[in-house]
């Protein structure tokens, strides 16, 4: 049997999402099992390709030339951790806030547990507090609104 190259799997994840919306939705039936379960961390857990493919439209239709840029990977075993950046422009709502047009750069950790050559459950944390801050919707610290 040949050994998955787990690296490889998650490069190509990034790479299509860079891609845009349209290659990024097509790369989750490549990469993620059906029965997938995803750890948000901003209160929701998706379940399923389906979900997910609905979190990250909704992601991308808010960021809609977002751009991945991987600073660090690391593989142990099944599990894959990544820290990247996303950067972008706020166009459209989410999470509950109106489209801004600010540019955004945000910092997100992540690990993704594979079975075979796809993820069957994720763990995702991403710097809310200073995403909300570059929105404007949360006052930088020594600042008052």
């Amino acid at each position: 049997m040949a050994k998955i190259d787990l690296k490889a799997l998650e490069h190509l994840f990034f790479d299509e999402w860079n891609k845009g919306k349209t290659a990024l939705l097509a790369v989750i039936d490549k990469t993620c099992a059906n029965n997938m379960v995803f750890h948000s961390g901003v209160g929701k857990e998706t379940r399923g390709v389906n979900e997910l493919k609905q979190y990250m439209s909704a992601l991308c239709d808010a960021i809609p030339d977002s751009h991945i840029t991987i600073e660090d990977m690391v593989v142990e075993g099944n599990k894959v951790a990544v820290r990247y950046t996303l950067t972008g422009t706020h166009k459209g709502e989410f999470m509950g806030i109106p489209a801004t047009n600010k540019k955004v750069i945000i910092w997100i950790l992540e690990i993704d547990h594979f079975a075979g050559a796809k993820v069957v459950e994720g763990w995702g944390r991403f710097d809310t507090l200073g995403f909300m801050q570059q929105l404007g919707v949360v006052p930088m610290p020594g600042t008052r609104k």
